[in-house]
């Protein structure tokens, strides 16, 4: 009989603490602050064949270096945000595409000076755009 209650009551441990109080509606972002989480006007133009994403990246060892290189200098600059530290850079025979949000002009013409100052980079072809 005691094992009984002692499994009884250990059941009721066991779903007492798996109980969570979750909140039934997840919390909104602050006022004043838009989420635009649609991304179907960039995938559709990802899709063309003429628009560089990183599948397009030359495998030939100087487009990978010099790659590697803005790469480098993007990632080492503090004062980068962190949308800019993760651009698309994209190299094919010397010519770079930046592609990817950065927080405002300054940052997308300083990643363009970057791209430029890497030996061996013949254009950069700058697509980077200011996030809203």
């Amino acid at each position: 009989m005691k094992k009984v209650y002692l499994m009884a009551a250990l059941s009721l441990a066991v779903v007492a603490c798996e109980r969570q109080d979750k909140p039934v509606n997840p919390p909104l972002p602050p006022s004043g602050i838009e989420q635009n989480n649609d991304n179907t006007g960039k995938n559709v133009r990802d899709r063309d064949s003429a628009t560089k994403t990183p599948l397009d990246q030359a495998e030939n060892e100087t487009d990978l270096d010099i790659t590697q290189k803005i790469r480098q200098k993007v990632i080492a600059d503090d004062t980068l945000s962190t949308n800019a530290k993760n651009i698309k850079i994209v190299t094919i025979n010397g010519v770079v595409t930046l592609r990817g949000p950065v927080a405002n002009n300054q940052e997308k013409t300083k990643i363009g000076r970057k791209a430029s100052s890497v030996q061996g980079v013949t254009q950069v072809d700058n697509l980077l755009e200011i996030a809203h």
